[in-house]
C-alpha cells in the first residue's frame, strides 16, 4: 500500500482480518475477515450488521480501543492477523503505545454501552472534561469549564445538568453526555457504536443534526454504527453492510438496497420496504 494511495483518507482498511485469540475453553474466533473500505475526508459512513457481524469489533479496532491494555476483568482484545488498517495515517497493526496515544487524541469513540457506564460518583462536568485532564492535568480550569459548557450546549443539554450525577439523568440524557465526552477533544474522526439506541425521537434528531454540523467544515469524518434508518438517511453519505465478519455491500443507501443479492442485505431491504424505522437483529434468509 503506497503513501500516495492512502494520502488524505482518514481511514483506509485493506484486506483486514481481526481475530479474538483462544482463551480458557473458548477457541479463537475470526470476527472480521478480508474487509476493504475507505473513509473520505468529511464523509460519514453508516455501518450495518446483525449481532456477531463484526461491526463493534471493527469500531474497537479503528478507534484504537482494541489495543489498550486489558482491564481488571481480563477482557479478551481483538488482534489484527491479516491485512492492515490506517487511521489518520497511522498503521494499526503492531502500533506502539506512543503512536496509539497520539492517535487516540484525534479519534472520538462512543462505545455501545457508554451511556450505561458513566462513572456514577462524578458530576457530568467532571465526566465530560476527563479526557482533557487525562492528557494535561494542568489544563487551564477556566478554559476547561468553557469547553465543557460548550459541549453540553452542543448536545442540546441545559447547563443546569453540569453539576448533576448520571443517576439523575434519563437514558437519552446520559447518551448525550457520553457523546459530548467523545467529542470534547475536537477529534478529526468519530466512531460511534449505536449512538441512538434506546433514546427517543427528539434526541435522535439532535444527534443526527450534531453530526451534520460537525462535518460542515469538511475536517470531521465519522463511522456511525446503527440500525436507525432515519438517522442513516440524515447523516450517512454511504452505507457498508457486514455479515459474519465480511463486507457484503457498500455504496449509497439507494445503491445498497436496489436489487440486493446477498441474503442479509435483501432482508434489510425488505424491512425498509415494510416501513421499519429501526432494523435490529435481522437474520439472513436461509439458503434455498
Amino acid at each position: 500500500m503506497t503513501r500516495s494511495a492512502t494520502h488524505g483518507y482518514p481511514i483506509v482498511v485493506s484486506d483486514l482480518t481481526v481475530e479474538y485469540p483462544a482463551h480458557g475453553a473458548s477457541a479463537a474466533h475470526v470476527a472480521v475477515h478480508g474487509v476493504n473500505l475507505r473513509l473520505a475526508p468529511g464523509e460519514v459512513l453508516g455501518l450495518l450488521g446483525s449481532a456477531g457481524s463484526g461491526t463493534s469489533t471493527l469500531a474497537k479496532v479503528l478507534s484504537g480501543v482494541a489495543f489498550e491494555s486489558s482491564g481488571p476483568g481480563g477482557e479478551v482484545r481483538p488482534v489484527i492477523t491479516g491485512g492492515e488498517a490506517l487511521v489518520l495515517g497511522t498503521p494499526l497493526r503492531g502500533v506502539n503505545r506512543r503512536r496509539l496515544n497520539e492517535l487516540r487524541f484525534h479519534v472520538g469513540y462512543l462505545a455501545q454501552d457508554a451511556a450505561a457506564n458513566l462513572p456514577p460518583d462524578r458530576t457530568i462536568s467532571e465526566i465530560i472534561g476527563e479526557p482533557i485532564l487525562e492528557r494535561d492535568h494542568r489544563y487551564n480550569r477556566k478554559a476547561l469549564t468553557t469547553r465543557v459548557a460548550t459541549m453540553v450546549d452542543a448536545v442540546r443539554l441545559p447547563l443546569s445538568m453540569l453539576e448533576k450525577y448520571p443517576y439523575e439523568l434519563s437514558g437519552g440524557q446520559r447518551q448525550r453526555v457520553a457523546l459530548a465526552r467523545a467529542l470534547v477533544l475536537g477529534p478529526k474522526l468519530l466512531i460511534a457504536d449505536q449512538p441512538t439506541a434506546g433514546i427517543d425521537l427528539t434526541v435522535r434528531d439532535a444527534v443526527a443534526q450534531l453530526v451534520n454540523e460537525l462535518r460542515d467544515g469538511h475536517t470531521f469524518s465519522a463511522i456511525v454504527i446503527t440500525h436507525d434508518l432515519p438517522v442513516l438517511r440524515r447523516v450517512a453519505d454511504r452505507l457498508a453492510v457486514l455479515d459474519r465478519g465480511e463486507l457484503v455491500a457498500i455504496g449509497t443507501m439507494d445503491e445498497v438496497f436496489h436489487d440486493p443479492s446477498h441474503p442479509y442485505v435483501k432482508a434489510l431491504a425488505g424491512a425498509l420496504d415494510d416501513g421499519h424505522a429501526v432494523i435490529d437483529e435481522l437474520k439472513p434468509e436461509p439458503p434455498a
